[in-house]
């Protein structure tokens, strides 16, 4: 739970160390070769090609050409690439690890100390089998050789005259290790054999016994959702959480960078302030959903291709409510992200900014993976799949256990857009005034006096 939690944030922290370090060296190379004019003449916006315009500028006017710049200027990068690449990585190991380990037998050693008749050994083997495990015995000389066996290792328990099991550290009641469900199990086999040897039966009412068949078991409601959710719910839970931190830290830098190096200034020549961060906007979201496609595509292709049962049980409901989210969480942050980078002056503000605005995202995603995990969610989880910035989060968890109806789903998405519509307008506001003041960072209480006036 620990690495799920935490590997998450140091893949974020060293991946936005290096596009920071990368976008401050192509800043510095841009600004050598031709100054800032030139680079902002690179936009698509006032004398762009006309295949650019025949695209999504036919479409969207200026909001258009903006947003084909920002496709072109991250489809070239090598950051997406490389991203895309680790994360299909990660995604690979995934579903071909458990298909490895799934052809690996498992074995689990037991020590005999003492006599053990034949017919015993093989109920302890059948036993494990049952399990789906596979039991070895091992002869033990004597109760010391056992006890130095069972602490170094070499076995995992030991049956002692047919009349006792050792284990080396005592099992709790809540134990599913190998160790302890082979244990319960030899417990009560050898437990029941004891006893009819004690009761004196006769070899036919012995044989009785063995026969015996359990009992059906009815009910009279459907079987309850137990456990946590399917591990592709939490598989997804933490891409989210990736590739949100990894888009809204495109905005915030390209914002700041577009300011620091005055290129901006060339831009809101051409396009208005809102048109300008709306193309943004658009475009990177264009290239996060792209990418989220790719994944999903290589996840479901890759799974069918090797054989993996890790994407089944996972209903399409699942698969389009954290898609869903995606893009509901990324037309959250982004204009947050938008508004924060136009504040910043240079790239050491950078870090300053992104810490705060990450909180809410990080408590939303801790509470709801360790949710995910236990399957229990509480009051306080239910209320966090209906506030904006951990819906994103919270939701897919709740539609992954089962306990969102469609209408709980529709209304978190519908206060949620509501709300990005709330934060696109204010951000728009302190787009337009933060923007083209520079020599300073602008502090967030001058900017919300003039979005007020």
């Amino acid at each position: 739970m620990n690495l799920l939690i935490f590997l998450p944030l140091l893949a974020i922290v060293i991946a936005l160390r290096v596009l920071i370090y990368r976008r401050r060296r192509a800043t510095r190379s841009a600004a050598a070769d031709s100054g800032p004019a030139s680079t902002g003449g690179s936009s698509g916006v006032s004398g762009g090609p006309k295949q650019a315009r025949a695209m999504l500028g036919s479409w969207l006017g200026d909001v258009g050409l903006v947003a084909e710049r920002e496709v072109r200027e991250r489809v070239r990068g090598r950051i997406l690439r490389v991203g895309t690449l680790l994360i299909l990585l990660v995604v690979a190991a995934a579903i071909i690890i458990p298909v490895l380990d799934r052809g690996r037998p498992n074995v689990e050693h037991v020590g005999v100390v003492g006599h053990l008749s034949a017919p015993l050994q093989a109920v302890v083997v059948s036993t494990g089998t049952k399990l789906g495990y596979t039991v070895h015995l091992v002869p033990e000389a004597n109760a010391a050789t056992a006890d130095r066996d069972l602490r170094s290792g070499r076995v995992d328990l030991v049956i002692v005259d047919a009349r006792e099991l050792l284990v080396n550290k005592a099992i709790a009641a809540d134990d599913t290790s190998t160790t302890a469900l082979v244990a319960h199990a030899l417990s009560d086999t050898l437990g029941v054999d004891e006893a009819v040897e004690t009761a004196g039966l006769s070899p036919a009412q012995v044989e009785h016994l063995a026969d015996a068949k359990p009992l059906p078991v009815a009910s009279l409601q459907g079987t309850a959702d137990q456990g946590g959710a399917h591990p592709t719910s939490i598989i997804g839970l933490i891409l989210v959480f990736v590739m949100l931190q990894q888009y809204t830290s495109w905005i915030l830098l390209g914002v700041m960078e577009e300011k620091s190096s005055r290129v901006v200034e060339v831009l809101l020549a051409a396009v208005r302030p809102v048109q300008l961060l709306g193309g943004k906007v658009l475009g990177i979201g264009l290239v996060a959903f792209a990418q989220a496609g790719v994944i999903v595509a290589f996840a479901l292709v890759l799974a069918k291709a090797v054989g993996s049962d890790l994407l089944k049980g996972t209903g399409p409901m699942a698969l389009v409510s954290t898609l869903v989210w995606l893009l509901l969480g990324y037309a959250f942050y982004c204009w947050v992200y938008a508004a924060a980078g136009s504040m910043a002056e240079r790239q050491e503000q950078v870090q300053s900014l992104a810490f705060p605005l990450i909180i809410p995202a990080l408590v939303g995603y801790i509470v709801s993976i360790t949710v995910a995990a236990s399957g229990n969610p509480t009051t306080f989880f239910d209320v966090l799949a209906y506030l904006p910035p951990t819906a994103p989060f919270a939701m897919p968890v709740l539609v992954g256990l089962g306990r969102a109806t469609w209408w709980e789903f529709a209304a978190s998405a519908g206060l949620s857009i509501v709300c990005t519509v709330a934060v696109a307008r204010l951000a728009a506001g302190i787009y337009r005034r933060a923007i083209l003041r520079t020599g300073r960072r602008v502090r967030i209480r001058e900017v919300f006096a003039r979005v007020g006036r």
